[in-house]
């Protein structure tokens, strides 16, 4: 099938556009007047056909995703609803995580798309093995270099897609400078991206170190000097996760030492170029199962514009290849972060009965 569209963001602003369903996936196609660049063609699902199926009024934009879930403590099937289109599970029990990617594919579970992490590995009696928010087969303690093959194998035997550490000197042992190194350098050897739970003092800095490639949180330990952040900015990506240091003090919910300190760190890192991933910790506390006002709230007080704030949302869609059984649909661009309020999931056969 073949849509067109008022606007569209894949990677960023596209115009009028046209969009191709197949297989119950929609992919960008390209700018809407490209279409009549060959009226021979004849297949359903060529974009270069001249007559389309269906035009949509309004932007048609990649699923929001939420970069950092816990998708044992919520209701999964609340989120589409909330406006989230995509998750990425930063740490359960992976006997239950394994199953939550087809949950994801399947347009009948009324899920989110999922990727996830499995476990989350870390020192022995490291975080968060003593947590109440944690199952216990949750935390897979790597003791030795020598272990960290084998954790490695068993996190991709369960089909993650990221492998998640955790350094949080603040809650308990962290790994050795030894083990740390061996644990990302056999996560990246398999394929894998790193993303840490770093927290504490000194221990951005020992990520960075290592090589991780993410931060599954804004740094709130510490503000961080301006020549870390030059190389931060340069080698990794932060996910947001401001919403669960606020405090009811402030106007929007926002206070506290350490969401001062985040938001800070943020601000100097995003003005450095580095990149930033939307992410709430959904599953810690009271937050709302799906776009979350103060998170916004916190990336525009960083100094994030609302397509910077876009891109944060829709992480990889602008790669060739990128398809989803989910979009996001608002009337018109937002001018500011707040019009994002306006969006909402659709599925595939939602946005076809939407088109004209």
């Amino acid at each position: 099938m073949l849509l067109t569209c008022d606007d569209a963001w894949f990677g960023g602003w596209r115009g009028p556009s046209a969009l191709t369903i197949e297989a119950g996936r929609l992919r960008y196609a390209g700018p809407a007047h490209a279409l009549a660049s060959d009226p021979g063609s004849d297949s359903d699902s060529d974009p270069r056909r001249t007559e389309p199926d269906g035009h949509l009024r309004g932007v048609v934009l990649a699923p929001f995703t939420d970069s950092h879930v816990h998708l044992g403590l919520i209701d999964a099937g609340a989120l589409v609803a909330g406006g989230i289109g995509r998750v990425v599970d930063l740490g359960w029990d992976p006997a239950q995580a394994k199953s939550w990617p087809n949950l994801g594919a399947d347009p009948e579970s009324g899920w989110p798309e999922v990727s996830m992490a499995g476990p989350l590995l870390g020192a022995p009696g490291g975080y968060p093995s003593r947590s109440a928010w944690a199952p216990a087969a949750a935390a897979v303690a790597v003791a030795t270099s020598d272990d960290a093959k084998h954790a490695i194998d068993d996190v991709r035997a369960v089909g993650a897609s990221i492998v998640k550490i955790t350094l949080n000197s603040d809650a308990g042992p962290v790994w050795s400078d030894e083990t740390l190194d061996a644990v990302v350098g056999v996560a990246h050897d398999a394929g894998l991206p790193v993303v840490a739970h770093a927290q504490g003092l000194g221990q951005t800095r020992r990520a960075a170190r290592a090589r991780v490639d993410a931060l599954a949180h804004t740094p709130f330990s510490e503000r961080l000097d301006d020549d870390l952040l030059n190389d931060l900015a340069r080698s990794m990506t932060w996910i947001s996760t401001l919403a669960i240091h606020a405090r009811p003090s402030g106007a929007n919910g926002q206070g506290g030492d350490a969401y001062d300190i985040a938001v800070d760190n943020l601000a100097r890192f995003h003005a450095r170029g580095g990149s930033v991933l939307y992410g709430t910790d959904l599953g810690n506390g009271e937050l709302p199962l799906g776009l979350n006002g103060i998170e916004l709230a916190g990336l525009s007080a960083a100094g994030l514009t609302p397509d910077a704030v876009l891109g944060s949302l829709t992480p990889g869609s602008g790669e060739p290849g990128y398809d989803t059984r989910l979009v996001t649909w608002m009337p018109d661009r937002p001018a500011t972060i707040a019009d994002l309020a306006t969006s909402r999931i659709l599925t595939l056969p939602a946005l076809v009965r939407e088109a004209e």
